[in-house]
């Protein structure tokens, strides 16, 4: 008797803890490959940025099928720039703040905050180089430079108004954004 109750107590505790949910810390391990981070993803889109007549960098869109651009930051997603000149990652992050603001502005200790992780991690980059971004909803965003993980800025905020630099209709590149999602505009 005493056999069948732990058996029966050892079955109902596998089962709750069956039940619970999985924990955040868990789900939200940054991927260390870019091609893991973007399984079930496909090209989606692409348009090249041209700034007064200079290549500056093609964007390729990654999404999965059904994605709607219309709420982006309910979806995952990733979004890479294969860059053709040479930048400083501390000038990619301001001028990622800058982009951030026209879209709405940002509070002072925001924009600082945002600016210092984007410094942090955003590497000087030359042609040919790439950085994906990953929008991972509940979590924030992941940056990978050439298939490797840089790491991730843990604020769901920042990764909406991020990558809202790109796919928001308040973008400042309005034709590049019409580009980048055309299949949808059909």
């Amino acid at each position: 008797m005493s056999t069948r109750r732990h058996a029966l107590s050892r079955l109902i505790s596998l089962t709750a803890l069956a039940a619970l949910p999985v924990t955040r810390s868990w789900a939200s391990t940054p991927e260390a490959d870019a091609r893991i981070a973007l399984q079930g993803k496909q090209v989606a889109g692409q348009a090249l940025l041209r700034l007064w007549g200079f290549e500056i960098y093609e964007a390729t869109l990654y999404a999965p099928e059904g994605f709607d651009p219309a709420r982006f930051e309910r979806q995952r997603f990733g979004l890479e720039l294969q860059y053709r000149r040479n930048f400083k990652g501390a000038d990619i992050a301001r001028r990622s703040v800058d982009e951030m603001q026209g879209i709405e502005p940002l509070g002072e200790a925001q924009s600082s905050r945002w600016l210092q992780s984007m410094t942090g991690l955003f590497p000087d980059v030359k042609p040919g180089d790439r950085i994906l971004g990953v929008h991972v909803p509940g979590t924030g965003a992941r940056f990978y430079l050439n298939g490797r993980l840089l790491g991730e800025v843990a604020d769901e905020a920042f990764s909406a108004r991020f990558f809202g630099i790109w796919l928001s209709p308040k973008t400042s590149q309005p034709r590049f954004r019409d580009t980048l999602l055309a299949q949808w505009r059909r």
